[in-house]
């Protein structure tokens, strides 16, 4: 069935029955259909998607569009190799390097993994010289996923000290630099194409930093991650230090590959395997649950009926632990390049909402600034909260105790609202939520989220029949870009003349 085919199925899911939250809550059942715990390699994580609109009706509807979608055989596709990714005529196998799919891609991802191995053990047995610091210079997808994991899992100290660098901003290097010793330091370039003039840029400052520091040998302190060795070589990298990955395997799905070397090197091989194993975990959930039983899906179904049927723009999350602060900017990237799409897979424009906005911050700083909205706005938000039951700190357990209170008591207020004679007290409520609870964080917890979340925009991708695994809405800006750099900015509007006029640039 083609997508316009779908058509009278969406339609037929916007006029159904919309009961309220506590009207919801009247089947005793609910928490028992709507809420999830998985048993999960980093302990168990519970998913409690009861505080949202779906319903048996709601589900059973969009359950008809995933069929007709095809979205089984799209699933079957993603995970066997299938060339999924249309547009740039190459599959999406990130699962691969979590040891499920193709079993020559497997292999490969394995084989990769051993070659990275070799160097995260060589270096923390001292055979490349005292290495106490690595700044990993990427940016996107080769950086947002290693410094969520970096910042997550070693607040408590780390094999080797790792500073994340995207920025092409020279603030965000010089930090870095000021942070570490060039004589103990080592350079990781994260390029899938090593072209990224981003991060070559940053990659030749850092060189000179090298050099200036005293090092004799600066390109024999840099290791690239990448999908071009041979440009990596051409660069001046040399070969024994190149760790390649799969040209299948996209930025923003890539920390499973050689992209995650900052987070091994970091907390050691066996804490990456960790994470690994974690991910593969929500892998085999996603393939073998049925759909009614599977939490990727039902999260995806949740999306999906609020941007479709209830208008909702935006998702917001918050996650409630310091550790997980940088998981919204995460998502940010994960979701909106990967469905921010105004054409389906087959090029014909796509006449429904895409990805909404995705946005969040950190409980319980987020509660003093934006949840005014949230609770009393004209908006309809959808919120996603995250919490872990242990704590990752030494202090008066007291500090967690109120952090998941608050935690809970905002899900529970969006849900219950409060009425009053004074409007400007008066809370409307029926507004929903999730609650993502995991017993720890640790890496295979972690990569049991980020893999949650990948599969999560797949299934909304696929109901919509879109490709989530290009991102060429990117590319007008920086080719734009390029032609003010090369001499060539003229012929722009007279704001951006005046702009570049303005701050010095251009002829």
């Amino acid at each position: 069935m083609t997508t316009e085919q779908a058509e009278p199925l969406w339609t037929a899911l916007e006029g159904l029955p919309r009961p309220t939250l506590k009207e919801l809550f009247t089947d005793t059942s609910r928490l028992a259909n709507y809420a999830t715990d998985l048993d999960l390699p980093g302990g168990p994580i519970r998913f409690d998607w009861s505080k949202t609109h779906l319903s048996a009706e709601v589900e059973a509807q969009l359950a008809a569009i995933a069929a007709a979608m095809d979205f089984a055989g799209r699933r079957h596709a993603l995970i066997d190799g299938e060339k999924i990714n249309n547009t740039e005529g190459r599959a999406a196998e990130h699962t691969a390097e979590r040891g499920i799919g193709k079993d020559s891609s497997v292999e490969q991802a394995a084989e990769f993994h051993a070659r990275m191995q070799m160097l995260v053990d060589a270096i923390h047995e001292g055979a490349l010289g005292d290495v106490k610091s690595l700044i990993h210079i990427g940016i996107g997808g080769s950086a947002l996923g290693p410094a969520l994991a970096i910042d997550a899992l070693t607040r408590n100290g780390a094999k080797v000290a790792v500073h994340v660098v995207s920025n092409i901003d020279g603030c965000a290097l010089e930090a870095a630099m000021k942070a570490c010793d060039p004589a103990t330091t080592m350079i990781a370039l994260a390029s899938k194409t090593f072209t990224t003039t981003e991060t070559i840029t940053n990659a030749f400052s850092a060189l000179d930093w090298l050099r200036e520091g005293g090092v004799s040998d600066p390109y024999g302190r840099v290791i690239a991650l990448t999908a071009a060795p041979d440009k990596a070589v051409e660069w001046g990298v040399d070969e024994t230090r190149i760790l390649p990955f799969s040209e299948t395997v996209g930025g923003r799905y890539s920390l499973w590959s050689s992209i995650g070397f900052p987070v091994a090197i970091a907390l050691g091989w066996q804490g990456f395997a960790e994470f690994l194993d974690g991910a593969a975990a929500i892998d085999r959930h996603f393939i073998d649950a049925e759909i009614g039983e599977n939490v990727v899906v039902r999260a995806a179904f949740a999306d999906l009926y609020y941007a479709q049927v209830r208008g909702c723009q935006t998702r917001a999350v918050f996650a409630y632990d310091e550790r997980l602060a940088l998981l919204p900017s995460y998502l940010q990237q994960l979701e909106m390049e990967s469905n921010g799409k105004r054409v389906h897979a087959d090029g014909t424009p796509l006449h429904r909402a895409s990805a909404p906005v995705t946005w969040g911050g950190v409980g319980t700083d987020a509660q003093h600034a934006v949840f005014q909205l949230l609770h009393q706005g004209t908006h309809l938000i959808p919120v996603d909260f995250l919490a872990v039951k242990a704590q990752g700190h030494d202090l008066d357990p007291a500090h967690h105790e109120i952090l998941l209170s608050n935690c809970f008591a905002q899900g529970a207020a969006l849900m219950a609202g409060k009425s009053s004679e004074d409007g400007a007290r008066a809370y409307p409520g029926d507004r929903p939520s999730a609650t993502i609870l995991c017993d720890e964080l640790n890496p295979a917890t972690l990569g049991a989220l980020i893999a949650f979340h990948e599969h999560r925009t797949f299934v909304s991708a696929a109901m919509l029949g879109i490709n989530p695994f290009d991102q060429f809405g990117v590319e007008l800006g920086k080719a734009i870009a390029k032609q003010i750099e090369s001499g060539g900015g003229e012929g722009f509007d007279p704001s951006t003349e005046a702009l570049l006029q303005a701050a010095g640039i251009g002829g």
